[in-house]
This record gives structure tokens, C-alpha cells and sequence, in this order.
């Protein structure tokens, strides 16, 4: 499988439990993580590739030279780096079909496998809305004139490279950011609504995109609960500010998330316990 990470130095840790869980869940698959970055410095890099070489997988590295994104507009705290997982496509190889985005602030607890292998024909992603009244009224009513049906989540992205090096253009998206500045929230998220929300297919939230944050709120609907979560949810996702890697963290899976993360920095060359 091919999967694409982009991240700054902040999210090494993270990175580093994200890769051992979707490695102990998937232990005949073999993984080519492809690195995406513009400020890794080289023994950053380096750490990285040895924990992902260490675990029997492969690191492709993909850099992105500081000036590439210069003159494209960026919006409140958000930088260039929003561009990145957006223009995939243009930065890696020619022949790839398909490559799944994860973000780092995941764990992937159950086999990715049919995910990573469903049919996108015809559509740029696969991905999963959060399907509460709230989420979907309000984006929609900010991004209304795009006409869009669902607010996807942009943290795991099932990519179509095939479609996307024939209809995605980097004028169109730089077009979008400058006539919707204002409003916002989330560029990367929100471009690719606002512009490629009709070409992507839906994936279920409960199993390929499980929001950490709502456990109770669809335990209370009866569709959830715990033995559904850890037998059937494959991608747990800590949407948010508030992430289990931080000291205060309290949230309903932070006892698993402690658990991966001993699995996987146990066996890092950088190994430390640490208050994040």
C-alpha cells in the first residue's frame, strides 16, 4: 500500500504511533510511506527513515523546495504547507494510481485493506463526512455557493491520482482561496469541499473515520459502543486541539492511544518518555 504523510517537526511522535498501529494491524502487508515535507532537517529525515526501515517498511521522501508555493495565497495561521496534500499528484511518481493521506493525529486499529482497494472510478477521493446536523448545516451554509451535499473530514483521503492529474488544477484552487479568504476555517479541508465535494466518494465515518471526540454521542444514538469501536472501527481519529500525545489529555480512548504510542517509541532509536 502507498500512503502519503506530510507534516513539520511537531508531528514526528505522532507520525511514529500512527505507522506502528497501521504495522501491527496489517502484519503481512508491505507499506511505502511517502514523506511530503518542506522543513524536516536532514537527520529529522533520517530518524524517520530508520524507525520506518526498523519496522520492515519502506520511506520515500518527497521534498518540496521552500519557493514552490511562494507566490500562492495563504490564509490566517495557515501556511503554504495546506497546498500539499491538495497538489499531491503533480510531486509524486508518474505511474502511481492511488495512494491513501493519513494524518498523524490517527491510529489505525482494524485492516485498511478494503479501503485502500475500493473502486474510485470516476471520483478524485474517497472520504468520510461527519454526519451530525450541525457540521453539515453550518459548512454548507458558508461554503453555499459551491452547492455542496456533505462536509468531508480531510484527514484520510483515499486518492484517485489518475483523475486527479486530469482535473484538479492549481489555478482553480488558488482561485478559491483568494475569493473565499474571509471564510475560511480550514483551507485544505475547505477547498477540497468547496471545489471536489461532488467527485468524492463516501467512505463510513464509524469504520474509516471514527471522530474520538463523539463515542458517547453515537453510543447515545445505538450505533456505537465499545466492542464496535475496537473490533470494527479500522481508523480512529482525534480530530481537534486537544490530542493524546499532550499531558492533559482526557479523552475516551487515551488508555489505547498510550498503548500504541509504548509500542512504538519503545523500538525508536530516540526513545524518551516524555511530557508533550
Amino acid at each position: 500500500m502507498n500512503i502519503l504523510v506530510t507534516l513539520n517537526a511537531n508531528y514526528i511522535h505522532p507520525l511514529k504511533v500512527m505507522l506502528k498501529s497501521l504495522f501491527l494491524n496489517h502484519p503481512a502487508a508491505s507499506f511505502t510511506i511517502y514523506l511530503m515535507h518542506s522543513s524536516l532537517t536532514e537527520e529529522e529525515v533520517a530518524g524517520i527513515r530508520q524507525y520506518i526501515e526498523g519496522n520492515g517498511q519502506r520511506l520515500e521522501v518527497v521534498p518540496i523546495k521552500e519557493d514552490y508555493f511562494a507566490d500562492a495565497p495563504v490564509v490566517k495561521h495557515y501556511s503554504k504547507e495546506m497546498y500539499y496534500r491538495l497538489l499531491a499528484y503533480k510531486f509524486l511518481p508518474e505511474e502511481m494510481e492511488r495512494i491513501l493521506y493519513l494524518d498523524p493525529d490517527i491510529l489505525i486499529i482494524n485492516d485498511i485493506t478494503e479501503l485502500y482497494e475500493m473502486d474510485l472510478s470516476g471520483y478524485l477521493y474517497a472520504a468520510a463526512y461527519h454526519d451530525r446536523a450541525s457540521v453539515k448545516e453550518i459548512n454548507k451554509l458558508r461554503l453555499k455557493p459551491y452547492e455542496i451535499e456533505a462536509y468531508y473530514n480531510s484527514g484520510v483521503l483515499l486518492m484517485n491520482l489518475v483523475e486527479q492529474r486530469e482535473k484538479i488544477k492549481e489555478a482553480d484552487i488558488f482561485e478559491f482561496v483568494e475569493l473565499n479568504r474571509k471564510k475560511l476555517i480550514l483551507p485544505d479541508q475547505d477547498i477540497i469541499n468547496g471545489l471536489y465535494s461532488k467527485h468524492i466518494k463516501d467512505i463510513d465515518e464509524l469504520i474509516y473515520n471514527f471522530d474520538a471526540r463523539f463515542y458517547s454521542y453515537f453510543k447515545l444514538l445505538g450505533k456505537v459502543d465499545m466492542d464496535f469501536v475496537i473490533n470494527r472501527t479500522a481508523i480512529l481519529h482525534f480530530c481537534g486541539k486537544k490530542k493524546p500525545w499532550h499531558s492533559n489529555y482526557s479523552g475516551k480512548f487515551h488508555s489505547l492511544y498510550k498503548h500504541y504510542e509504548r509500542l512504538a517509541l519503545r523500538t525508536s532509536p530516540d526513545y524518551a518518555v516524555t511530557k508533550m
